[in-house]
C-alpha cells in the first residue's frame, strides 16, 4: 500500500503543469521629419573710425541721414600733412550699415524672399520628395529617403522574458 501511494504520489507529480510566465513584446515605429525653412538675421549699424598722427583735418567725414528704407551713407574726409617732411599715418574705415529690410512671409511652408542683412543665417526648408517609411507585420521595415532636409528613423524592438 506503501508503495503505490508512492507510485501515485510520483504519477500525480509528474502530471502537474509546470508555472511559467512568459511575455512577448513587439514594439515598432517610423518617425518621418521634414525641416522648415529659418532665417536669423541681425541689422548691423554703421560706423566710421578715423586715426592718424601728423594730419591735418581740412573736411571732415560725414554720415548720411538715416531715413526709413534707407542705409546711411557716407563721404570721406579730406586731410593735409601737417609737417612736411616728418613721418605721418593716417586711417579712415568705414562700415555701411543695413537699410530696414522689407517684411518676408511665408507660402506653403516656404518663405519666397529671406532677409540679407550684415549678420545673417539662413536654412533652406526641407523637401518631403518621396520621404516614406512602414514596418510590416512580420517587423520587415522599408524606409524610403525624402529630399534636403528631411529624416527617417525606423525601429522595431522584439523581447521575450521568461520567469
Amino acid at each position: 500500500m506503501t508503495r503505490a501511494l508512492l507510485v501515485l504520489g510520483i504519477t500525480l507529480a509528474a502530471a502537474l503543469p509546470a508555472k511559467a510566465d512568459i511575455t512577448h513584446k513587439i514594439q515598432s515605429s517610423v518617425q518621418l521629419q521634414v525641416d522648415g525653412a529659418a532665417s536669423q538675421a541681425s541689422r548691423i549699424g554703421s560706423t566710421l573710425a578715423v586715426s592718424g598722427s601728423n594730419v591735418t583735418l581740412d573736411t571732415a567725414p560725414v554720415l548720411g541721414t538715416l531715413s526709413a528704407g534707407d542705409a546711411v551713407g557716407y563721404t570721406p574726409g579730406e586731410y593735409s600733412i601737417t609737417t612736411a617732411g616728418d613721418a605721418f599715418s593716417y586711417s579712415e574705415s568705414y562700415i555701411e550699415g543695413d537699410a530696414t529690410p522689407s517684411n518676408t512671409s511665408v507660402s506653403s511652408g516656404v518663405v519666397t524672399s529671406l532677409p540679407m542683412l550684415g549678420n545673417t543665417t539662413t536654412t533652406s526648408g526641407g523637401v518631403s520628395g518621396s520621404l516614406a517609411g512602414t514596418i510590416a507585420s512580420d517587423g520587415a521595415m522599408t524606409i524610403t529617403a525624402g529630399g534636403a532636409g528631411t529624416t527617417a528613423t525606423g525601429q522595431v524592438v522584439l523581447s521575450i522574458e521568461v520567469d
